[in-house]
Order: structure tokens, then C-alpha cells, then sequence
């Protein structure tokens, strides 16, 4: 929705042109109108803040899962692929339903969140977890390379932890949208 079609829509649709909001109170219906602008209300971009919610809860969630099971703590986990769920698939999952919520499931822009979604998903799931198998198949073989290998001298091991199971993005994805449809509901 444009800023004038807000402003229209706060002033109520039929209103007279003498009724009109001055300057100041313009600003704030504008940053009123619509219902969730951000976190907390007053304008803002919504989807992006619940999206970045999600994404540091679920690392979050990560990182307590990892100090558990290692007894061991490394903030460095908060940006990796590592833990119990997908922290990319709970990102794109409450952009989808932030905007969902925002725009309307009838929207171009809510179209565009969920396919994007569900590309995402796809790729955590698909592709990237069976690299991260060939990373690991591979780094094994080198391993077993004899010392005196040419390649042992300039080898560096691949990045095994690259995607996740079916399970871990479906996790995240249902803490993503949960935490985008309660942020949305507490608007």
C-alpha cells in the first residue's frame, strides 16, 4: 500500500478534504496506518524485523542445543549450519508468513516470499546437505591418501556441516512461522 492510499485509508474512506490531517499527525498516521508496521508498532519493515527475529532465535536455539550435547561454548555456531534446526529455513519461513500477514496471502509480494521459501528450504535440504555428504566422503578419501600424496601437502579439509537434514529445516520452519504469526498477532 502507497503512503497516500494509507493515509487515505486511516483518514477513512469519504472523509471531506477539510478534515484532513496536518503535517505532523499526517507522519503519524502514516506510520500507524496499516496495523503492523514493525515490532512494536509505528512504521517500519515488518517482515525483515520478524524475519531477523526468527533467524537469531533459532540459533539461539542452536547454540543452547550444541552447549548441551558438547558442554562446550562457541558463539561462532550462531552463524553456522550446525544444531537441531535450520536457522535460513525459519528466516524465510516468517518472511513468507510476515508478509502474508502484512500484505495478504492474495498478494504478488506474498507469491514471492513463499516460492523463495520454498527454494531455500529445498536448497538447505537437497543440494547443500548432499555436498556437505560429498565433503565429508571426500575428505575421507584424502585422509587416506599416503603421506608422501602430492595433494596432502596443499590440502585443506572441505566444510562437511553445509545443509540439513529434512527434519532440521522443517524445524525451523515451523519456528519461523510461529514466531512470525505470534509477533504478528502481538501487533
Amino acid at each position: 500500500m502507497r503512503g497516500s492510499e494509507m493515509l487515505t485509508a486511516a483518514r477513512g474512506v469519504g472523509t471531506a478534504p477539510s478534515t484532513a490531517s496536518t503535517g505532523a499527525s499526517a507522519a503519524a498516521d502514516l506510520a500507524g496506518a496499516g496495523g503492523a508496521g514493525a515490532i512494536g508498532g509505528g512504521g517500519g519493515n515488518f517482515p525483515l524485523a520478524v524475519a531477523l527475529l526468527a533467524f537469531a532465535f533459532a540459533n539461539f536455539i542452536n547454540i543452547i542445543s550444541i552447549w548441551l550435547k558438547e558442554k562446550r561454548w562457541d558463539a561462532r555456531k550462531f552463524l553456522s549450519s550446525a544444531g537441531i534446526m535450520s536457522s535460513l529455513s525459519a528466516t524465510v519461513g516468517s518472511l513468507a508468513v510476515a508478509v502474508g500477514q502484512q500484505e495478504g496471502a492474495d498478494s504478488s509480494a506474498f507469491a514471492l516470499a513463499l516460492v523463495f521459501a520454498a527454494v531455500v528450504m529445498y536448497d538447505a535440504s537437497g543440494i547443500r546437505w548432499h555436498t556437505g555428504r560429498q565433503a565429508a566422503l571426500l575428505n575421507q578419501i584424502v585422509c587416506d591418501f599416503p603421506p608422501e600424496h602430492p595433494i596432502i601437502s596443499t590440502f585443506r579439509p572441505l566444510r562437511e556441516p553445509l545443509g540439513h537434514s529434512p527434519l532440521q529445516v522443517f524445524a525451523g520452519a515451523i519456528v519461523g512461522c510461529t514466531v512470525a504469526y505470534f509477533t504478528g498477532k502481538s501487533v
